[in-house]
């Protein structure tokens, strides 16, 4: 009930760790190959979980304080392979016996080293599938990963508790170490599953094309990157209207310096390519899309609400004219936004005369 009960905690907590990681993930996934392949999210994802539920049976259940400071029990087993001891003195095993077999195996001092075993065995198995590492590698990425384990053990949770409140073993490096190398091995037979070559190559042939998500993700990048410039470019001129003006450099100047890229599309491997007169349209873009996405909402949307609250009208009807102007505000931004995931494309992608193009093959070439 122990080991089911850490599940059950790894896999509540599992949502929390998996959004902190959900960003990063995108922005190198897009920045590598152009695209998310759905098999890479599987895999990460629940190499993820599967790290998540072993380090909680590491430490789970945690015990009371006051338990742990009257605990007087050994902290370190030093001597290797003495569960094999154990599993002779402590069970009622046999080798004359033949009838002891069975009844050997159902008993603690056989499931405990198994356990050990069985807890690395997939980690072997991610290794050598997905992160493609040699046997060497992954002998010594499990035996680490066991070590971080047992030290955590030793150290009470990293001196949290005033002493370790599980035992520093010996036997569990050299079994966890097993696990790992056993996993090694047993990968071998999940032939059916795309190699990491394919993989990779059908997500660089999935980026060739800019999907919705990706385009998305370059606003919110690009974004983040003007912000950046901004507050540089506040600090060091004294401009009017400083954001204004960090604006146009930004998106307009890293534009056409860059042939359709700002730092945010280059990261993304993607650029805008221009049906003609490219920097005229850069410029026209870019005066749409702050009118669009920033004087429109904030400053004409709540004019135009003033406007209609000083109109002599009746309160129902004013307060009922507002709703619907806002509810058909956000409803149009949702089906765009819904439509711009499914197609790549927003509506005045064709007004303006613009499209994004990929560059994942410019990068790969070089």
């Amino acid at each position: 009930m122990g080991y089911l009960s850490s599940i059950k905690v790894a896999i509540a907590c599992f949502p929390f760790l998996a959004f902190l990681f959900t960003l990063p993930f995108i922005l190198s996934q897009y920045h590598k190959y152009g695209s998310i392949h759905k098999l890479r999210v599987l895999i990460v994802y629940s190499f993820i979980l599967y790290l998540m539920t072993a380090y909680f049976m590491v430490i789970l259940p945690l015990p009371s304080f006051d338990e742990v400071r009257n605990m007087t029990s050994p902290r370190m087993q030093l001597i290797p392979f003495q569960f094999v001891i154990d599993f002779l003195h402590e069970t009622s095993f046999s080798i004359t016996n033949p009838a002891t077999y069975l009844l050997a195996i159902k008993e603690s001092c056989f499931f405990v080293p198994l356990f050990n075993v069985f807890l690395t065995l997939p980690f072997g198995m991610y290794l050598r599938y997905y992160y493609q590492c040699s046997l060497k590698k992954c002998l010594f990425s499990s035996f680490f990963l066991s070590l971080f384990f047992e030290l955590t053990q030793l150290s009470g949770l990293y001196f949290i508790y005033p002493r370790s409140y599980r035992l520093f073993d010996v036997d569990d490096l050299i079994l966890n170490t097993l696990g790992g190398v056993l996993g090694y091995f047993f990968v071998g037979i999940f032939r059916f599953l795309p190699s990491r070559e394919a993989i990779d190559a059908k997500a660089i042939e999935d980026g060739m094309n800019v999907s919705g998500l990706r385009r998305m993700t370059s606003i919110f990048l690009d974004l983040f990157f003007y912000l950046l410039f901004s507050l540089l470019f506040t600090a060091m001129f004294d401009f009017k209207h400083p954001m204004l003006i960090s604006f146009f450099l930004y998106f307009v100047g890293f534009s056409i310096l860059m042939q359709g890229k700002t730092p945010g599309r280059s990261f993304l491997n993607m650029k805008l390519v221009f049906e003609n007169h490219p920097i005229f349209r850069t410029i026209l873009r870019s005066f749409f899309l702050l009118f669009y996405y920033f004087f429109f909402p904030f400053f004409l949307f709540p004019f135009l609400f003033t406007g209609i609250s000083s109109v002599s009208l009746s309160p129902l009807f004013t307060v009922s004219l507002s709703i619907f102007l806002l509810l058909f505000f956000f409803c149009f931004h949702l089906f765009y936004m819904i439509k711009l995931l499914k197609t790549g494309k927003m509506f005045y992608d064709k007004i303006l005369g613009f499209r994004y193009q990929s560059t994942i093959l410019e990068k790969k070439k070089r």
